[in-house]
């Protein structure tokens, strides 16, 4: 007989909610350990649709129990107002709509990554959070020194000369101690980002595209492991619109009586994705004629900002086609295709 098995899945225990075809449930407990795991894997059959929100250890259970079962979907908690909007809110609650909703094909999923895109994301992400200290860091030397009356400027901190000319400035003791301890962070933050982005490029050089998309001027081996991370399996995209869509890049539409408006872009996605799409669009527009004049066009019309978003979603949608095709620019500012070797 079929089930469909809600799961409210929590740090330390999971509530699962069994449902058959007359929607007849069951509901019981697991400890999230080995044990817990193993207690409800022997239960599981081949024919089962399990269901369970995309939370932080969303992807290691589905890990579990990913042979174990016919189908697993993640739901999109965001879209998925039924459970976090509920007036009477109880694991035993959630975990029956959960299955209920998945009986009926009526879950907002998401898509899952394998454990190896799981851990670069991560991975990526942990990069992402130590450049934002570094620059948090530099702009607290910055207002250090401006409430001592020094203007500064970026250049100050882009190099270990730069740092110790910050020693001959006339400073009290106090401050000059505070801004050694702020520079030795700057520079042990620096060497673990370095390491870290070695680490990216090297396991972005492996995946599938990565030739395609390097010879996109602007796209380096940084943000080309970024991208693909991000994107996934491109064949899950029917056209560039809904890549578009699935990254955030695409625009707000709001339809009242005959009239439609087109808005700021939805931002839903991965935000380092549209940031490194954002830093390919400004070094492509540099070198390449055709984007170069879309961009400027725009620009004249709106404001530089909308302009730039809009040519990092005419990149997107460049990287969408030469992923899809499996193109190899020999030359990208003059659209020149590497012939392919027979």
């Amino acid at each position: 007989m079929k089930r469909w098995i809600g799961v409210d899945l929590h740090k330390r225990q999971f509530t699962v909610c069994w449902m058959n075809a007359k929607e007849e449930s069951e509901i019981e407990e697991y400890e999230v350990s080995a044990v817990g795991y193993e207690r409800f894997k022997k239960k599981l059959r081949k024919g089962d649709e399990v269901a369970v929100e995309a939370i932080g250890n969303s992807g290691y259970f589905c890990d579990q129990i990913r042979e174990q079962v016919k189908k697993i979907a993640v739901i999109n908690p965001k879209q998925f107002k039924v459970i976090s909007e509920s007036a009477n809110k109880t694991d035993e609650n959630d975990a029956r709509a959960i299955a209920r909703y998945l009986k009926h094909g009526l879950l907002p999923e998401v898509r899952q990554m394998e454990k190896e895109q799981r851990e670069l994301k991560s991975l990526i992400g942990t990069r992402d959070k130590l450049v934002k200290l570094r620059s948090s860091l530099k702009n607290k030397i910055h207002n250090v020194l401006n409430d001592n009356g020094i203007v500064s400027k970026k250049e100050m901190f882009s190099s270990e000369v730069s740092y110790e000319r910050l020693k001959s400035l006339k400073l009290s003791e106090m401050v000059k101690f505070e801004i050694e301890i702020i520079v030795e962070q700057i520079k042990s933050l620096g060497k673990s980002i370095k390491v870290i982005e070695e680490k990216i490029k090297d396991t972005g050089s492996k995946m599938k595209g990565h030739k395609s998309i390097t010879s996109i001027t602007g796209v380096g081996e940084l943000s080309a492991a970024i991208i693909l991370n991000g994107i996934g399996d491109v064949e899950d995209f029917e056209d560039s619109k809904k890549l578009c869509s699935y990254v955030g890049l695409a625009p707000t539409v709001r339809n009242s009586a005959d009239k439609e408006k087109t808005g700021h872009i939805t931002r839903n996605g991965n935000k380092i994705v549209r940031t490194a799409l954002v830093q390919v669009a400004l070094i492509a527009i540099r070198y390449n004629e055709y984007l170069r004049k879309f961009y400027l066009k725009l620009k004249a019309k709106k404001c530089s900002g909308k302009a730039i978003i809009a040519t990092a979603r005419k990149m997107l949608d460049i990287i969408y086609r030469t992923l899809k095709n499996g193109w190899e620019f020999a030359d990208f500012n003059n659209w020149v295709l590497k012939q392919k070797s027979s």
